[in-house]
């Protein structure tokens, strides 16, 4: 799997909720693949820094926004930015 089909698919992802709903990166894996999904979620993980750094996601922790120049650890969820 290619960093620009994980990137086309979290984009795709954030289109289907908008701003106003948050997705898991483990909801990207599935719709990647049916099956070693689990394998693609550190890439997925970094993919969605790279898309909030240039402004088109955000990656939220608890709710809110995390900053991206602290390691980003735990569960995260993913959201369209407005």
């Amino acid at each position: 799997m290619s960093e620009p089909a994980i990137r086309d698919a979290i984009l795709a992802q954030a289109r289907a909720c908008g701003p106003e709903k948050s997705f898991t990166p483990e909801d990207v894996a599935r719709a990647l693949t049916s099956e070693n999904w689990q394998s693609l979620l550190a890439r997925i993980r970094r993919e969605a820094t790279v898309l909030a750094r240039e402004g088109q996601i955000d990656v939220l922790r608890k709710g809110k926004p995390v900053d991206l120049d602290v390691e980003v650890r735990g569960v995260i969820r993913l959201r369209a930015r407005a």
